[in-house]
């Protein structure tokens, strides 16, 4: 299979972005008081949740294990009769189109938790740029043609 640099950089933001969700939302799981990486529960008084596990289940769930997998998809570009079915990109591969749905989907994240947090801190930022930078990558020329049906 033929690869661009454009390829590559998409597998790394997404394995980024996988792995820092698996540490963080695995730390955040293991101690639901935020104790582990110094949140206080305190954070949470304008958001529906009373401790962090739920948080940190998505963020490692959706966030995490999900651009895990998506990166293997985008190197062996496997069949899904179920994953197409959600892809609205007819002419892409599915792998290509979630890798834009998790762009996305951490852009929600960001918003929504700066929503609950009332702040923004530069993490958000970095995460902000990380999903446009996920977005951009995908949408070079290059990368599109080796995703093409």
């Amino acid at each position: 299979m033929k690869t661009t640099k454009g390829r590559n950089y998409l597998i790394f933001l997404l394995g980024f972005l996988g792995l820092g969700a698996l540490g963080g939302g695995g730390l955040l799981i293991i101690s639901p008081s935020g104790n582990l990486i110094g949140m206080p529960l305190s954070i949470l008084e304008k958001s529906p949740f009373h401790s962090f596990l739920i948080p940190g289940g998505i963020l490692f769930i959706l966030l995490g294990i999900a651009p895990c997998l998506l990166t293997i998809a985008l190197i062996r570009k496997p069949a899904s009769a179920f994953a197409e079915k959600l892809n609205c990109y007819y002419d892409m591969h599915w792998s290509w189109t979630y890798s834009i749905y998790t762009a996305f989907m951490l852009i929600a994240w960001i918003q929504i938790e700066m929503i609950f947090l009332q702040a923004v801190s530069w993490l958000h930022t970095f995460y902000m740029f990380l999903s446009v930078a996920i977005i951009f990558v995908a949408l070079l020329p290059q990368v599109r043609n080796l995703y093409k049906k």
